[in-house]
């Protein structure tokens, strides 16, 4: 069970923190339910969820496990992006986002900035739905980061880089 205070990852909402648990207000109470109160960190509202709710939720990873990711960025493998239809790149993007795995999701990333690269070289631009998920997996992994590493969501894409650089 999240504490108070905890910073965690719920569903696509992103980053929330457990503002409160209890019954909210005006709620029927229904006998020992106890409601997760979350505050998204980009965006607004509440979000009251019950914490024996098989929705998606985690802790963000720690500060430690988040250096050791950009470290190991040189290393990461490289996914697959290329696909005979869009059906199965949809399926195949939308299975790694839904892991909310930060190293799936920094792979997801890299391995569509390089087809980018290569389709840029040939001409050619990135599609509508390559483009779609790298936006997704680029929030989602950089408002972790920034939670985490108490950086300004706006300046995780440079931090990478700088660390990245260091270790080259």
């Amino acid at each position: 069970m999240f504490q108070k205070g905890d910073y965690i990852i719920y569903r696509n909402t992103g980053v929330c923190q457990v503002a409160e648990i209890g019954v909210p207000e005006n709620f029927p109470i229904t006998e020992n339910t106890l409601y997760y109160f979350l505050v998204p960190m980009r965006g607004s509202g509440t979000i009251y969820i019950p914490v024996n709710s098989p929705v998606f939720m985690r802790p963000v990873i720690t500060k430690e496990q988040a250096i050791t990711l950009i470290a190991s960025i040189p290393q990461l493998p490289e996914l697959p992006t290329q696909y005979k239809d869009q059906k199965a790149l949809v399926e195949s993007y939308k299975a790694l986002v839904q892991t909310h795995d930060c190293s799936t999701l920094l792979q997801l990333i890299m391995s569509i900035h390089k087809k980018s690269s290569e389709l840029t070289e040939k001409g050619k631009s990135l599609g509508k739905i390559d483009m779609q998920y790298k936006k997704q997996a680029e929030e989602m992994l950089h408002e972790e980061l920034s939670i985490v590493l108490d950086i300004p969501y706006e300046d995780i894409p440079a931090y990478i880089r700088q660390q990245v650089e260091t270790i080259a």
